[in-house]
């Protein structure tokens, strides 16, 4: 019988413990999934799913939320959730701070959050994703990556895709005005962000001036209405979002003036005046059912399902081309709602295999 020398004995172990280590990341890549970022401990079906709102008020909050007891609905017939908690901060980031410390203290299984702080709300986010709890963040996004999934559209194409439509429309000259959403809210930031570069580009448009408002009409006509005093000449209204657009409109027409290009997203009431006044009009949307897919998000991760870390959903165009067919649907949505897309499971399952 042959023994083995010491140098051949070492290179057999070592051969052995990269194997055992080989084989060991093959078995896992062919069996079963990483757990998705967050989940840890024992959580089992049906589940706990915490709302943490910011604020309900707007009409785009309220619609939102609809598609997520939806989702909550569909989720519980399959025996997947049990219950659904809601919170309300009412625009308050301490606030919702507070609430999502209590829906970690009630062990929630899940929440699902729009964040009222980029900044503000990182920690006790971090907090519960350490306590095993999935954590899906849309809309307005926090800073932090402790999160199970993000999820959003491309703000900064929103703002870009707006400057530079503005910017054909003018021929790339004219005084033009700027109407941003919340200053701090993430969504709204971004935005403006992404249509600088183009700002930039384009010399010959003159930002005159800015504002930021709440995501609602009546304060965005009320803002509008102080520029056209202040503004006697004004060749386009670049609006990033919400019923902005449909307040500039509406302050334009109470004060006899000839509307101008302007931008905005899917709200009915800016969608029908734009028909209605026959405005050159560009637009696009913020899914309120990335609600529901952040819930369905959530229990797919709960569930031991791998998720990405982001989900980005693509920005659809509304022009002169494909307005007529969001405003074919204006009666299924409120007055002062947001015509949006129609959604399913499919188009969920297709957005996670990203």
């Amino acid at each position: 019988m042959t023994v083995p020398s010491p140098i051949s004995r070492r290179l057999a172990l070592s051969a052995a413990v990269t194997c055992l280590g080989l084989c060991a990341t093959l078995l896992g890549a062919g069996g079963a999934e990483a757990a998705a970022n967050c989940i840890k401990g024992d959580r089992k079906a049906p589940y706990t799913v915490g709302w943490a709102n910011i604020y309900s008020v707007p009409t785009w909050m309220k619609q939102t939320e609809g598609t997520i007891t939806a989702e909550v609905e569909a989720l519980k017939k399959d025996g997947r959730v049990k219950d659904l908690m809601v919170t309300d901060a009412q625009g308050n980031a301490q606030t919702q701070i507070q609430q999502i410390q209590s829906m970690i203290d009630a062990n929630v299984d899940a929440i699902v959050v729009i964040a009222g702080s980029s900044t503000a709300l990182d920690r006790v986010i971090s907090d519960a994703c350490d306590k095993g709890i999935a954590v899906v963040n849309f809309d307005s996004l926090v800073d932090t990556d402790k999160v199970t999934a993000k999820i959003n559209t491309d703000s900064n194409e929103w703002g870009s895709k707006a400057a530079q439509w503005m910017v054909d429309q003018l021929g790339g000259k004219g005084k033009i005005i700027i109407m941003n959403g919340p200053a701090g809210v993430s969504v709204s930031d971004d935005r403006r962000k992404g249509a600088q570069p183009v700002l930039d580009a384009n010399k010959g448009l003159e930002v005159i001036t800015e504002t930021n408002t709440e995501y609602n009409v009546a304060p965005a006509q009320e803002a509008m209405t102080s520029l056209l005093f202040a503004n006697p000449e004004i060749d386009g209204v670049l609006s990033l979002g919400g019923a902005l657009s449909a307040g500039a409109l509406l302050a334009f027409d109470r004060q006899g003036r000839e509307p101008v290009p302007t931008t905005g997203e899917n709200a009915r009431q800016f969608l029908e005046l734009w028909k209605e006044k026959g405005i050159n009009g560009w637009a696009t949307m913020q899914p309120n059912w990335l609600g529901a897919l952040a819930v369905y998000t959530a229990v797919q991760a709960l569930d031991g399902k791998p998720v990405p870390a982001f989900v980005k959903v693509p920005l659809p165009v509304i022009d002169d081309s494909t307005i007529d067919t969001y405003l074919a649907r204006a009666s299924e949505f409120p007055a002062d709602g947001y015509i949006y897309s129609a959604y399913d499971k499919a188009l969920f399952d297709k957005l996670l295999a990203q």
